[in-house]
């Protein structure tokens, strides 16, 4: 029986597991994560307003529930604890599906400054992460700049600009729905270094912005207009053209009271982040213009827009791996169709799958094909690997070794106490924020 250990609970790690049972009936799966939970950026990624998104966690619940698969969360990988040759020791072969732990930097000065923050932070912390810090995110915050056009980039505003009466049904922390209720931000002003046509956001997620209640979006057609698509964008593929249409349709509406807005900015390049005060007053931008290769390039004119926020959403990037191989040009582990490479030679037993493996794109679907292509790689060299001989059960082994996994019982044990802290707050299911209460909630409070 062939015996793989899967690192990382996330889409990708779920993806992988699934291709791994439903492709052959000899193998059984450990999903190892460092958390206490599953799911990865599902749980802790996707907006707590986003429901059909998040109901996805039900499909990977089915891959955690499969007879052959087994979730043992709490086992951090790495210096420290469960050192990386120790887990090849212990499986037939490892696959790591740990995605892209960090964010990008902007590198111009005053990026350091209080009051900015990675969006992945901001993000964490209405998510419930328990690595994330509550310092304040929005305290005495008017408004906000939020610098990048994703995906990302739309849920960090809408989240500032969405009221109490729609976040409460969520299972936002409580903590964080407290803030946001007590926010004094009016203004966010997302802003992009290109154009309308070559931003990232879905049509889904932009047109989610003019549905907010009190709301109103403003976009400057004469931005719009620096763009070379913008006048015929009939050559445009289908979701930049939906987009440019969107944009387009905002310019056209009329103006109308309301007590948040939000601005949608083109063509402009952060240069520096200004000081107020000791923290963040305001962002300096550079005006862009075309370059003709789809680039842009600066014209010396500059704009600053007042913020004592700014969240900073350019993109996630791959971590080094303790005992495993690294290109630090891409944010990736070096591979072949997922197995890994050490030199330019693959490493027996060793496979990457989603965000590590290819960099942070695509959707959460595109994890599916990229964690089947690692698994078939695998199956095929799973004769080679089966002669080793394994020793006991690697669960037994790990507590030996003073690891206590979270089993699969002790998440649904977390997931009751969710589902009462948010009976108790006369909510629906509301997530515990930090490390010691998800430990206390999955041990029973045992130790």
């Amino acid at each position: 029986m062939l015996r793989v250990a899967v690192v990382g609970s996330g889409p990708s790690g779920c993806y992988t597991a699934q291709s791994l049972v439903q492709l052959d009936p000899d193998v059984v799966v450990d999903v190892l994560d460092r958390l206490p939970c599953p799911y990865g950026l599902v749980r802790y990624g996707v907006a707590p307003d986003h429901e059909k998104i998040k109901s996805l966690q039900n499909n990977l619940r089915t891959v955690l529930e499969h007879e052959r698969v087994r979730f043992l969360g709490g086992v951090r990988i790495g210096p420290g604890a469960v050192p990386a040759a120790r887990l090849r020791e212990l499986y037939h072969a490892v696959v790591y599906c740990v995605g892209a732990a960090t964010d990008r930097h902007l590198g111009i000065p005053g990026e350091d400054l209080p009051g900015s923050w990675s969006a992945t932070e901001f993000v964490s912390w209405y998510s419930a992460h328990p690595d994330a810090r509550d310092d304040g995110f929005v305290a005495g915050a008017r408004s906000a700049v939020v610098i990048g056009v994703g995906n990302v980039a739309v849920d960090v505003t809408r989240m500032l600009a969405r009221g109490t009466a729609e976040l409460s049904p969520t299972d936002m922390p409580q903590g964080a729905l407290t803030a946001l209720a007590a926010s004094r931000v009016t203004d966010v002003v997302m802003v992009g270094r290109r154009g309308p046509s070559q931003a990232r956001f879905t049509t889904k997620e932009l047109r989610e912005l003019s549905t907010l209640p009190d709301t109103e979006v403003i976009v400057d057609p004469r931005e719009l207009a620096l763009d070379p698509a913008y006048a015929d964008p009939s050559g445009l593929p289908a979701p930049q053209r939906r987009n440019v249409e969107v944009l387009r349709g905002w310019t056209e509406a009329p103006p109308r009271e309301a007590s948040h807005r939000i601005g949608l900015r083109f063509f402009l390049r952060p240069v520096e982040l200004l000081a107020d005060a000791g923290r963040v007053g305001a962002v300096r931008f550079e005006r862009t213009a075309p370059d003709g290769q789809g680039g842009v390039t600066g014209t010396g004119h500059y704009e600053d827009i007042e913020a004592q926020l700014v969240l900073r959403s350019v993109g996630y990037r791959g971590v080094p791996l303790e005992g495993l191989p690294f290109d630090t040009s891409t944010g990736t582990v070096p591979h072949l169709a997922g197995r890994v490479l050490r030199e330019g030679a693959v490493a027996p037993g060793e496979y990457v799958a989603g965000w590590i493996k290819r960099g942070p794109t695509g959707v959460i679907g595109t994890n599916r094909p990229c964690a089947k292509e690692t698994v078939t790689s695998l199956l095929e060299d799973a004769s080679a690997l089966v002669r080793r001989e394994l020793p006991e059960d690697p669960l037994t082994a790990l507590r030996a070794e003073g690891v206590e996994p979270v089993e699969w019982t002790g998440w649904c044990a977390i997931e009751r106490a969710e589902a009462e802290l948010g009976a108790s707050l006369g909510r629906g299911v509301v997530k515990l924020p930090d490390w010691r209460s998800l430990m206390s909630a999955a041990h029973g409070d045992s130790r």
